[in-house]
């Protein structure tokens, strides 16, 4: 699980190999149920997504720059370019099938 943050979301992002973006705040109840669950799904995706957290107190201008509006919000990127996006809290099963989805166009 990497840890981004303004200093290194963009080389992190920018590789070849997409990654999932949980933006989340350490205040939001349904990021925390969510946090549990996507921590566990990176263990499913190993070589093939890379799965990283974005605090948006800690780095404001991240999420802005994608317009993300509520949070918890997932986005897929790849070469530095959102590439699908989650948004909201939702069951394993659910979740998953969402990120299969969007990697299937990818």
């Amino acid at each position: 699980m990497l840890h981004l943050s303004s200093r290194n979301f963009e080389e992190e992002t920018g590789k070849g190999t997409p990654i999932i973006v949980d933006f989340f705040a350490d205040w939001c109840g349904p990021c925390r149920q969510l946090a549990p669950i996507f921590e566990e799904l990176s263990g499913d995706y190993k070589g093939k997504l890379n799965f990283g957290k974005l605090n948006t107190d800690e780095n404001p201008g991240i999420p802005q720059k994608f317009g993300v509006m509520g949070i918890p919000c997932l986005i897929v990127i790849k070469k530095g370019k959102e590439a699908g996006r989650i948004v909201g809290f939702m069951p394993k099963d659910k979740l998953k099938a969402e990120i299969d989805r969007i990697l299937a166009k990818l």
